[in-house]
């Protein structure tokens, strides 16, 4: 592990001070602290924002809830106002980790995940993401666990949050703080898709702090689910994952939201794919126009062409559990 200094600010101005291109903000460092250890990101000056206000959940004056970047993963899942008014969130992150990491992780943090791809791990091998320019082994590689959907010729990683597919389909807002002020980004812009430049996973600054999420007013309270597919129903990356949410009045969808997380660089969402379900009555039929929308422009790897009609299935299911109410316990299927 590369020597590094160590700073704990009193103000959420002073960490911005410190911060450039050679620091990282540190919270729970459940994924931090893990590619330190393997070489693969080697700050210079590590800044711990731990004592910094930012560990609320509050209602906001909109009728929705503003997350504090600090707040646990596990407190965040089991917060009233959370799990009463917005299950989606609260099941993708019971999904995701384990309750240890879940005490740790930070939603701030949560956001910042880098890829869990092996390549990108194993400095031994080139990685356009971990060093640009060197290449892209997956691409003829071990790729089962890679992207099928937004993948670019340098890089077709995937973005392993569960709570931020979730916080895609809910169209959550993330508050960030830098030099320039204070700023939001739709979080259906936060991640990026790889392109040329697949060691940027997001569109912060290297100097600017998540400070806060917002989730607008619920909507799909009723009618919400998240489905992950996974190889074991403990510990694991989602192969595919759906975060489904309707609003249902007079059995007809009046609004529909659907993003899929294991396939992409992001949380992958096609707004065709929501507005053929607009004025429908749930059934199978539509939930499976919405999937082929969704999976049109899939591009299969050798090893994961598995994932498109798995996806396409998981959609209908997520969808139909969120419409009839069925339970869903997050496991393989």
């Amino acid at each position: 592990m590369t020597p590094f200094s160590y700073h704990k600010p009193a103000s959420i101005g002073e960490a911005i001070q410190l911060a450039d291109l050679s620091s990282r903000f540190i919270a729970g460092g459940t994924n931090l602290l893990d590619l330190m250890k393997e070489n693969v990101t080697r700050p210079k000056r590590l800044i711990d924002i731990t004592g910094l206000p930012l560990g609320d959940v509050e209602a906001t004056a909109g009728g929705g809830v503003r997350i504090g970047a600090l707040v646990s993963n596990a407190d965040l899942a089991w917060h009233p106002l959370v799990e009463q008014a917005y299950p989606l969130l609260s099941q993708a992150i019971l999904a995701g980790a384990s309750p240890q990491l879940r005490n740790m992780a930070s939603t701030g943090g949560n956001l910042l995940q880098r890829t869990r791809c092996y390549y990108f791990y194993d400095t031994g091998t080139p990685c356009n993401k971990r060093e640009p320019g060197t290449g892209c082994p997956a691409r003829s590689g071990l790729n089962r666990s890679h992207a099928i959907l937004g993948a670019s010729d340098a890089c077709v990683a995937t973005h392993p949050s569960d709570m931020c597919v979730a916080l895609a389909a809910l169209e959550a807002v993330v508050h960030v703080q830098g030099p320039g002020g204070e700023r939001q980004i739709p979080m259906s812009e936060f991640h990026r898709l790889p392109g040329n430049m697949p060691e940027r996973d997001n569109q912060l600054g290297d100097d600017e702090l998540i400070t806060a999420i917002e989730l607008p007013a619920p909507s799909f309270t009723a009618h919400s689910r998240y489905l992950k597919i996974r190889d074991r129903a403990s510990y694991a990356f989602a192969l595919v994952s759906v975060a489904a949410a309707l609003q249902i009045e007079d059995g007809i969808i009046k609004q529909a939201r659907v993003a899929l997380g294991g396939v992409a660089h992001k949380p992958w969402r096609v707004t065709a794919a929501e507005q053929v379900l607009h004025g429908q009555a749930p059934g199978e039929t539509v939930f499976g126009q919405a999937a082929d929308l969704l999976l049109q422009d899939a591009k299969p790897l050798p090893h994961n062409g598995f994932k498109v009609q798995l996806a396409h299935r998981a959609v209908v299911r997520a969808l139909s559990e969120a419409a009839y109410g069925q339970t869903n316990t997050g496991a393989s299927a």
